[in-house]
């Protein structure tokens, strides 16, 4: 992120960005929210998130975990989708469909909301909703 951001929910997160940031984030919020209104917001380790489900940490301690994820790092901006389909992370299985994106596992980076083939990451929201979880 551009600094630590020491906030405690979605609203916060947002408000410390630089505008340019502001306006990627606020409109993937508005695309994760209209898409997949069932996800409730769900703010955990130090960014916004969508829905959760159980996870077993590398501590073998059982936690909630976000489904969907948004961060703005120091050159781009993150989403990370934690779902699996057939085995394989959505994000990584449709990565060739998604734009001008760098992708690797359940992760989505990028730097301008231009890149982000919207109607894939729709599809991909979709998805995550039906099959969330880790391999």
């Amino acid at each position: 992120m551009f600094k630590s951001v020491n906030a405690k929910n979605k609203n916060d997160y947002i408000a410390v960005l630089p505008v340019e940031r502001k306006k990627i984030l606020k409109a993937l919020d508005k695309v994760i929210r209209e898409t997949a209104p069932e996800l409730k917001d769900f703010f955990a380790y130090s960014m916004p998130g969508y829905g959760a489900f159980d996870y077993v940490n590398y501590k073998k301690e059982l936690i909630k975990w976000p489904v969907i994820s948004i961060a703005s790092q120091k050159n781009y901006v993150s989403v990370y989708v934690c779902a699996v389909v057939d085995g394989q992370y959505i994000a990584e299985k449709y990565k060739d469909e998604l734009g001008k994106v760098n992708v690797g596992r359940s992760c989505i980076r990028f730097k301008k909301l231009e890149d982000l083939d919207i109607e894939t990451f729709k599809k991909i929201i979709k998805l995550a909703v039906k099959n969330p979880g880790l391999v």
